[in-house]
């Protein structure tokens, strides 16, 4: 049975016991998935707030800019979340690679038995 949070109009995030939420970014003009990331509350109030991509690094614990040393923003031209509250979908124009590979999404390879090829 629905509660208010899956179908009420009240922002109310669900966030896992370690403060986070699972976002994913997509591009607006071509719907390609560019990367998968993590939020905590201050990073999705950042984001709502520049309409620039903000997440909360898991690996060196601080909210961080996506293109803040590379310039490669996210710009954030919708915020959806899903039914549940318990994951963001940005949808953005980018400028420049998502990836802190270079490459222009983080999903550039794909699994090929046990191995990994490249997407083209």
């Amino acid at each position: 049975m629905p509660d208010s949070r899956d179908i009420g109009l009240e922002l109310n995030p669900n966030y896992d016991a370690n403060g986070l939420i699972t976002a994913v970014a997509t591009d607006r003009a071509t719907g390609e998935l560019l990367m998968l990331a993590h939020m905590n509350a201050d990073a999705l109030a950042a984001t709502i707030a520049t309409r620039e991509a903000h997440f909360w690094s898991r690996s060196r614990s601080k909210l961080w800019k996506k293109g803040e040393t590379s310039g490669h923003v996210l710009h954030v031209t919708d915020i959806r979340i899903d039914c549940d509250q318990d994951a963001i979908w940005l949808i953005v124009d980018p400028a420049g690679p998502a990836c802190h590979t270079g490459e222009r999404s983080c999903f550039y390879r794909r699994i090929d038995g046990d191995a990994l090829s490249p997407v083209e």
